[in-house]
């Protein structure tokens, strides 16, 4: 789930093979990954990868102020599984991996830049053999995520509590609270909250999936509290095509994020194409 994290921008060149062997490379990983965990010791495991494109990215102005009409693809790749005692969500965003596109504090091209989450929560009930829930609260748990920019960005560590929540209609619904630790010296700790959701439903005979997440970051002096939420309205292609569900979908992510990267007045609005595949 992207997030706040400080701006700095190498140049075009400086990004180019880099960055796109080190994007490759996660990629990588996020497909080794899931085989591991299947062999191993998940109980459940779930694996996708998505094709984003959108035109109205928020970006610096050369001539002063804020632009709203950068062009990029995004491909991502996610993974999540259930183990024992918790569970671990990854996922990776490569940038323009097919072409050059806009790249953000540049007025050149870029291509292959990437950014990456790792976050792992342990289950305070499955620890404790102990059935946690009340209410609407289905389960506790500790919870993290290390993000990863691409060079030279420094990574954020974040650590806190969460509660996965049984509410009507959602297959998931989680609330993550979050200390941030930036490992630059020269941002402030602060906090996050963290909502992520997956709500499956029918418009008549239309199998539909409404997911997403929602960030709130505050504190992280100098940088300004900054909020980015990506509501998703996806169509189950597979079912439809008779293919099966939950293989294939695709429909539109609209992301909104206001003081983008933390920057005072860096809004952004857009509506991404997106289709995902699923396995």
């Amino acid at each position: 789930m992207s997030t706040t994290h400080q701006v700095s921008v190498p140049s075009a060149r400086q990004r180019g093979s880099r960055n796109l062997v080190s994007a490759l490379a996660l990629a990588a990983a996020g497909a080794i990954l899931p085989a591991a965990a299947n062999a191993g010791s998940a109980e459940f495991a779930t694996t996708n990868i998505q094709y984003l494109h959108g035109t109205n990215y928020a970006d610096f102005n050369p001539n002063g102020g804020f632009s709203h009409d950068d062009e990029s693809s995004i491909v991502t790749i996610e993974h999540f599984n259930v183990w024992k005692y918790g569970d671990n969500f990854i996922f990776v965003d490569i940038t323009n991996p097919d072409r050059e596109g806009d790249g953000f504090g540049t007025t050149g091209k870029t291509s292959g830049g990437f950014y990456a989450e790792i976050s792992p929560r342990l289950s305070l009930g499955k620890i404790l053999g102990k059935d946690l829930s009340w209410g609407l609260i289905q389960d506790v748990l500790f919870t993290s995520t290390l993000e990863i920019p691409e060079s030279p960005v420094e990574q954020t560590w974040l650590y806190g509590a969460a509660v996965d929540l049984k509410l009507p209609g959602f297959q998931f619904f989680q609330v993550n609270w979050y200390i941030r630790n930036n490992q630059d010296s020269g941002i402030d700790t602060g906090q996050q909250v963290t909502l992520a959701w997956g709500a499956p439903f029918k418009l008549g005979s239309v199998p539909l999936v409404f997911e997403g997440f929602f960030d709130y970051a505050w504190g992280e002096d100098p940088l300004k509290d900054n909020i980015i939420t990506a509501p998703r309205l996806l169509v189950d292609v597979g079912e439809l095509a008779g293919v099966g569900a939950g293989k294939l979908q695709a429909g539109v992510e609209y992301q909104i994020w206001r003081n983008k990267f933390g920057i005072s007045g860096m809004d952004e609005d857009v509506a991404q194409a997106m289709i995902k595949w699923i396995w």
